[in-house]
């Protein structure tokens, strides 16, 4: 593939910026989706209720959606080499904190916060501000998606690594061995290690001319977030993303314990995330190549509206091996394949210049919608003893969002900003 002017000015070769970054969020991703299987552990352990460890994860969820749109800031502002250092090693900080404090407080400390800002350090809004930068529209859609789609390979081999951790290492020594996996991150991030670039008269828009306002000033920081507030589809965009977090962070947080409730064998929960991840893979990268040929936020619509009647099945069928496996594989395809084509909305609304902090702000709905998925979960079976009541929650919220999803326009602003035809 010949590179684009913006990628030959952008000095990152894309076949190593779409590599280390498809391998940052493996790591990050990857391990974040295993932390299902330590709840029961967990537990157990410290003889702690599911509320319990369900607050520490929505915790997470929420400073990691709270922290990235500042750390998308730096990360506009500076590039995202030493966001990525620091992800990296708070990352490290949190998993170790995890394996051996015994006090709840230090728990939601280390597996909240710590683990929260490093995850808005490591995951997509970073990462999809450096392929923004460094790509041609043409091909911005497709770029996000191989990443998106090689990082969900992190699932399907990590959430398999951390169970026979566990198994063969019990649950300490396993998030032991993850904090050292998760440093790897650092050396990745030369790879995403962008020039020091001067400050222009004008940014680059994502049409290669200039982003500004009709008076010819710069769009600064603050420019960009009046106009996104400003903006009807990116509020609408955002609205649908908070459904996104609610599912998949009560899915992979509660899945593996839903499915002990009904006397299933561990393993099948492991098999059930593993498959997610493995048909993640699929699923983004086609949600990101369909995204260059028809309207992205359709695609976004009929990724709702599909989650619910998968749920909607996977709630009135007996849960057993075979139908796990059917509602894991069918929910892999959806999982983050929301990704590609909200990230690359937002740039095609809004432009590039301030895409990760624009983009971290959209993604804060989302672990919003995350906090409340994995707490209210947690919450609701103390309180219930079952799961029934949230799943139904998920179901209205997926077909809500598809409706949100349909009006959006994705044409840039014009009387906004200087740029091409």
């Amino acid at each position: 593939m010949t590179p684009t002017s913006s990628q030959a000015d952008a000095q990152l070769p894309l076949r190593q910026m779409l590599i280390c970054g498809a391998l940052i969020v493996t790591l990050s991703m990857g391990i974040r989706h295993s932390f299902g299987l330590w709840l029961q552990p967990i537990t157990m352990a410290h003889g702690w209720t599911r509320e319990d460890y369900s607050v520490a994860m929505a915790v997470q969820n929420l400073v990691w959606g709270a922290a990235g749109p500042l750390v998308g800031w730096w990360a506009d502002r500076s590039g995202a080499f030493r966001v990525l250092w620091l992800g990296a090693l708070l990352y490290a900080l949190g998993l170790f904190g995890m394996a051996t404090t015994d006090q709840h407080l230090s728990f939601v400390l280390t597996c909240g916060v710590t683990i929260g800002l490093a995850q808005a350090c490591t995951t997509y809004a970073v990462i999809y501000g450096v392929v923004g930068r460094n790509i041609d529209a043409s091909q911005r859609s497709w770029a996000m998606g191989i990443t998106a789609a090689a990082g969900s390979f992190g699932q399907f081999l990590m959430v398999p690594l951390a169970s026979t951790l566990i198994h063969k290492l019990d649950w300490s020594p396993a998030l032991s061995s993850l904090s050292l996996a998760a440093l790897l991150i650092g050396p990745l991030a030369f790879g995403l290690r962008e020039a020091r670039r001067q400050a222009p008269a004008a940014a680059p828009s994502q049409h290669g001319k200039t982003a500004a306002l009709l008076d010819g000033t710069p769009i600064s920081a603050g420019a960009a977030l009046k106009e996104a507030f400003g903006h009807r589809d990116y509020l609408l965009l955002t609205a649908g993303y908070f459904v996104c977090g609610f599912q998949l962070a009560f899915i992979g947080v509660h899945l593996p314990s839903y499915l002990r409730d009904h006397q299933l064998d561990p393993q099948v929960a492991t098999t059930a995330l593993a498959l997610i991840g493995l048909f993640n893979v699929f699923g983004t990268y086609a949600a990101g190549t369909l995204g260059q040929r028809i309207r992205k936020t359709w695609i976004l619509s009929f990724i709702y509206a599909m989650r619910g009647v998968a749920m909607i099945a996977f709630v009135f069928t007996p849960p057993t091996p075979l139908s796990v496996g059917l509602f894991a594989a069918t929910m892999g395809a959806l999982w983050l394949s929301t990704v590609p084509p909200t990230n690359a909305v937002v740039a095609q609304m809004l432009g590039v210049k301030h895409l990760s902090m624009l983009g971290g702000i959209v993604f804060f709905s989302h672990q919003i919608g995350s906090f409340m998925g994995v707490w209210l979960a947690g919450r609701l079976y103390d309180a219930t003893g079952s799961y029934q009541v949230v799943w139904w929650i998920a179901i209205v919220l997926a077909f809500a969002a598809a409706l949100i999803n349909l009006p959006i326009r994705e044409q840039l602003q014009p009387a906004r900003r200087l740029v091409s035809a």
